[in-house]
């Protein structure tokens, strides 16, 4: 193993405990212990580092600077399993082989580099969405993508907002909102991650670039019908909300592999949820994702029309309710043109998966790295890479690093 991989596996192995769950993945929920915990980890690393931590509705680590700042982000608050720690280390390995242990705003390090502007560590909170619902909450608030009164009042599965989990995290809500200055300091935005496909997992590159993210979002479908008991009510008069549901699940996986897109409604909600009872509301969430937005749009609307058809023949009423929305991101081919000049060799590929860099996009350049997951599996405990490719993922964010900041 080299020094570089030791490193890593040093940094990957502090992070190893927290929030792992007895069936070997973890669950990180913002604002949440082990998400705080997390926190002072990071925290402590950058100090260690001798660079300056800031909290705002990003956390940053690095100097302040006259000239626009490259950002990197990790994010050791959200859920999986390999690829919340390997974000992290990542950047935090990157930025000690960059720079070693002397200050980095001055010319030191393996490299021996003087970088020509400041280079900052971002962790953004929420970006799975997997506790209050919208994805990449943390960015959006940055940019000023969702109003912060609206997100303030999100509440997670226990009816807890937002607010009240910042309140009792000992943080002020009133602080959440956007931050144009900081966003206009953005020079580039580079964000390094574990791929969450196959792209990468049968070829001998253990990391990629990429191109695009596929345009994606959240629905919430609200089926209503008569609740009633299962022993006691003929199949001809019920009005099951839970049989146009169960239609809707088949139909959206159809309709997804018509167009080429993908479609899954992974939650679902009943009431009252008895096993004897005719549920009177049934409410399932449908993550749709499509190569462009004129195929999600598409998708989204054929999954809707069956709905509504099924439900008119059930007797049962549905309503779609847009929950979040991302479009679909081209990453700045002049970033990415230098990207490629550093790692020739290096794959392009689009992702299906939503990112922070997607939501920055529409603000500054931003381009990603992604490291090599043998599994191709994705927020499962399955997930993995290894450290000799997570090494390769340091090596090459210190390249992208080192050409864009000196």
């Amino acid at each position: 193993m080299t020094s570089l991989e030791s490193r890593f596996a040093a940094l990957w192995g502090s992070l190893a405990p927290v929030g792992r769950t007895d069936e070997g993945g973890y669950l990180r929920y913002s604002w949440t212990g082990a998400d705080l915990e997390c926190r002072d980890w990071f925290t402590e690393e950058a100090l260690d580092r001798d660079l300056t931590v800031e909290t705002t509705a990003t956390a940053t680590c690095g100097p302040p600077g006259s000239l626009p700042a490259l950002i990197r982000a990790p994010r050791p608050s959200s859920p999986g399993r390999t690829s919340t720690r390997c974000r992290t280390a990542a950047a935090t390995t990157a930025r000690s082989a960059w720079s070693r242990r002397c200050s980095p705003w001055t010319r030191c390090g393996a490299r021996g580099v003087t970088p020509a502007r400041p280079v900052k560590i971002a962790v953004f909170t929420e970006e799975e969405g997997s506790r209050f619902g919208l994805a990449c909450l943390g960015s959006r608030l940055a940019t000023g993508a969702v109003d912060p009164a609206v997100a303030l009042k999100l509440t997670d599965r226990d009816g807890v907002t937002l607010a009240d989990a910042m309140t009792v995290a000992g943080l002020d809500p009133h602080d959440v909102g956007p931050d144009p200055a900081r966003v206009a300091g953005i020079e580039a935005f580079v964000e390094l991650h574990v791929e969450q496909g196959r792209w990468l997992a049968d070829t001998p590159h253990a990391v990629g670039l990429a191109s695009a993210i596929w345009p994606h979002g959240r629905w919430r479908l609200d089926f209503t019908g008569e609740g009633n008991h299962a022993g006691t009510t003929r199949m001809a008069d019920r009005h099951d909300p839970m049989l146009t549901f169960a239609y809707t699940v088949l139909a959206a996986n159809k309709e997804a592999r018509l167009s080429g897109g993908h479609a899954t409604i992974g939650r679902v909600e009943a009431a009252p949820n008895a096993t004897n009872a005719i549920p009177a509301r049934v409410s399932g969430w449908l993550d749709a994702r499509a190569a462009d937005d004129a195929t999600l749009a598409k998708l989204v609307e054929s999954v809707s029309i069956k709905a509504a058809e099924r439900a008119d023949r059930d007797g049962t009423g549905v309503s779609v309710t847009v929950e979040s929305v991302s479009a679909e991101t081209v990453f700045t081919s002049e970033l990415l043109d230098r990207l490629r000049s550093v790692r020739p060799d290096a794959p392009v590929l689009p992702t299906g998966a939503g990112h922070d860099a997607g939501v920055l996009s529409g603000h500054v350049p931003t381009a990603m790295l992604f490291v090599r997951n043998p599994t191709g599996i994705s927020h499962a405990p399955a997930e993995s890479a290894t450290d000799a490719d997570c090494a390769a993922g340091v090596v090459a964010l210190a390249d992208v690093l080192t050409e864009l900041a000196c």
